[in-house]
């Protein structure tokens, strides 16, 4: 294991695709940022929006954005999918294309637009893994306003061809966003090669981040498109002014963020991710698709159903598996009960180790 992580010796943790353990650092840095608190509250807060500035930079520099000031902090992947949702102007005709089987938050903001007239279109996936590009672009017409979908499902771990779908959007016009929660971390993601519109990822799974803060970048040229459902004094142009009257939305990205900053969470996620950035994501991908593949291995060895995609280009952190003739929801009961930390999901048993997982482990 890793240096940086102490987990219990009695625990194998194999869930970073749900909540993830942090690192050291990370706890020492959130250990310190309370005891600060506790100490002297808030005297030193402009140093804390530099540290706030600083891991607009790192998100920036992980998905390869710009510029830093297209980054968003919010709280949850959720409310960056309802923004887009509320946000952008919609008539009754247009449609949206995803997959079925959806994590709820890349399914329900969509859901809720059935009251303006907008349709959902949901292309089948389950567990046939050929070519689901197509099912999504097969689902397109003219009326189809955006194609939302994660970067990896959170059941079976299959990783889209991003770049292509980006491709398919941008020459038909039609805006791409993308839920990346369970890429961010531990796969490489350029948002000007995908072309995508949106990207959304909160940082408590494979970014090794506390829960409650979250990624939101808007490409520039469509945050004034994005009508605003949230105000305050933080998404002003002149934030700090408190007794102007004359306010305008930032022009950069901090207009989505109406109110006070996670600024422990802030902390926390800059710590998580200065470890990711000094390993390097690539070599971070690497160890965590050579994970994945051993746990394929294993699984054949002793008579698993492999639920995840084979294909070594639609592989991620995420090795799902269901034993024939066994009642899984008791299997996983009885792995927990072991100390083996892992989910239930999709009917099968899913295992999602980071590259600090060690193959003596697995």
């Amino acid at each position: 294991m890793h240096s940086e992580f102490s987990l219990q010796d009695d625990l194998i943790y194999l869930n970073h695709a749900a909540v993830a353990p942090w690192p050291q650092r990370t706890a020492e840095v959130i250990r310190r940022f309370a005891e600060e608190n506790a100490r002297c509250g808030a005297r030193d807060y402009p140093r804390w929006m530099r540290v706030e500035q600083e891991l607009r930079e790192q998100l920036a520099q992980l998905i390869h954005a710009p510029a830093a000031a297209d980054i968003a902090l919010l709280k949850s992947t959720s409310e960056g999918l309802s923004l887009i949702a509320g946000g952008l102007d919609w008539a009754a005709g247009d449609n949206i294309v995803s997959f079925a089987g959806e994590f709820p938050s890349n399914r329900i903001p969509w859901e809720a637009l059935s009251s303006q007239g907008v349709a959902l279109r949901l292309a089948p996936l389950g567990g046939d893994f050929d070519d689901p590009e197509s099912r999504l672009f097969a689902l397109c017409d003219e009326r189809t306003r955006l194609l939302s979908v994660s970067s990896v499902q959170y059941t079976t771990g299959l990783r889209l061809d991003l770049v292509r779908i980006g491709a398919f959007c941008r020459e038909r016009g039609i805006l791409f966003c993308v839920d990346a929660i369970q890429s961010l971390g531990a796969l490489p993601f350029d948002v000007p090669a995908c072309n995508a519109d949106f990207v959304v990822a909160d940082g408590h799974k494979w970014m090794l981040g506390p829960e409650g803060l979250a990624l939101f970048y808007c490409r520039a040229e469509l945050r004034e498109r994005l009508r605003l459902q949230q105000f305050g004094w933080h998404m002003v142009e002149h934030r700090g002014d408190y007794d102007r009257l004359d306010w305008q939305p930032a022009t950069d990205a901090r207009r989505f963020e109406c109110g006070s900053p996670n600024m422990l969470g802030i902390h926390g996620l800059h710590a998580s991710l200065s470890l990711l950035l000094e390993v390097g994501i690539e070599t971070i991908a690497r160890i965590i698709l050579r994970n994945t593949g051993y746990l394929y291995d294993l699984y054949e060895e002793n008579g698993l159903e492999i639920l995840s995609p084979k294909a070594v280009d639609q592989r991620s952190g995420i090795a799902s598996f269901r034993v024939p003739n066994q009642d899984m929801e008791r299997l996983h009961g009885a792995l927990m009960q072991k100390g083996v930390i892992c989910a239930l999901r999709g009917g099968g048993i899913r295992f999602s180790p980071h590259f600090h997982t060690g193959s003596d482990q697995l």
